[in-house]
């Protein structure tokens, strides 16, 4: 019978950095995260509003801190105009949660840099400084059924509901 070859790891290279690189620096402090003293106040310094939003439909909805709020769920009744590149003052990678009929009073914040809003849910695809998009969008919006400030979202009958016996 021949003999059984096994893989064995090649040998380690030998370090070819000095040991002296190790004697430069504050080794014992290497990872160490310091905190600064006091709060972070996020968003300072920028333009904020107070709006209230009402969830219509039935379904809880979630708005993330970043979402561009004139394009989020169309169940959401609030003033879309007033939101127009705004999003919600919450810190970055949280975001709001509204159950079914909830209203909440929230603090909204405009958007800084190039200020534009690309995607989400395709209704602005420009910038956030320019009128002409704000109407656009707001048309799109409308014609797409979204929910403006005092409008309620219109409930669909489940597709089950034909079935239903009366």
């Amino acid at each position: 019978m021949a003999d059984k070859k096994f893989w064995s790891p090649p040998p380690l290279p030998k370090s070819i950095v000095p040991d002296e690189a190790f004697d430069v620096g504050e080794g014992h402090s290497c990872g160490k995260i310091d905190f600064a003293e006091g709060d972070i106040e996020i968003n300072q310094g920028r333009p904020t509003k107070e709006i209230v939003m009402v969830n219509t439909g039935d379904r809880p909805i979630q708005i993330g801190a970043h979402y561009h709020l004139a394009e989020c769920n169309k169940a959401m009744a609030f003033d879309r105009e007033a939101a127009f590149g705004y999003r919600l003052d919450v810190a970055s990678g949280t975001a709001i949660r509204f159950e079914p009929g909830q209203s909440r009073k929230v603090q909204i914040t405009t958007y800084v840099g190039r200020q534009v809003a690309y995607g989400m849910n395709n209704m602005t695809n420009g910038s956030l400084r320019s009128d002409i998009i704000k109407q656009q969008t707001m048309r799109r919006l409308r014609a797409e059924g979204y929910c403006f400030e005092g409008e309620a979202y219109p409930v669909k009958p489940s597709p089950d509901s034909k079935y239903a016996k009366k």
